[in-house]
């Protein structure tokens, strides 16, 4: 390759599921050949606490807390993985949303967001699993707590299936 900075793309591609964009390029000079990848860079994701500290968003977090919650349940650990992913981008949407409008630092959500969105995803996923989760998120201390959340689990798969 001769180093000229003028290039032209001969092909564009999507590449890693979608992560990427892989194009193949030709000097303009030289006619060399060769290949680019193109990913997105995302803005780290911070999570703040109700204390107010802010850490960084950890899938790994999500992922322990969801297993602790479906174990001895069938639940696949791809099932966990997709739930913690979707949390993740529903996260990212969220802080790019709120950092729009109220003029936010970048990247932050709070991590009452991040608990409700792996309860609503676990409740889709099993039913035993959310209300282990919810006892531990809403800070259970009476058979009451799990008898309201039950009522309000059912009211969710009722809305659910009529959909």
């Amino acid at each position: 390759m001769c180093r000229a900075e003028d290039t032209k793309v001969v092909d564009s591609r999507l590449a890693e599921d979608g992560g990427a964009v892989r194009r193949r390029r030709r000097c303009e000079a030289c006619s060399y050949r060769f290949t680019t990848f193109e990913r997105i860079d995302h803005v780290p994701l911070a999570v703040v606490k109700s204390d107010g500290i802010r850490q960084p968003f950890d899938r790994a977090k999500v992922i322990a807390g969801v297993e602790a919650a479906t174990k001895g349940r069938p639940v696949e650990a791809a099932a966990v993985e997709a739930l913690a992913e979707a949390v993740e981008a529903a996260a990212r949407s969220e802080a790019s949303r709120s950092e729009a409008s109220r003029g936010e630092a970048a990247g932050a959500v709070t991590s009452s967001f991040v608990g409700r969105a792996v309860l609503d995803r676990l409740g889709a996923l099993d039913e035993i699993a959310y209300l282990r989760f919810a006892s531990v998120y809403k800070d259970f201390d009476a058979a009451a707590d799990f008898h309201r959340e039950l009522e309000l689990l059912e009211k969710l798969s009722a809305g659910r299936s009529s959909e």
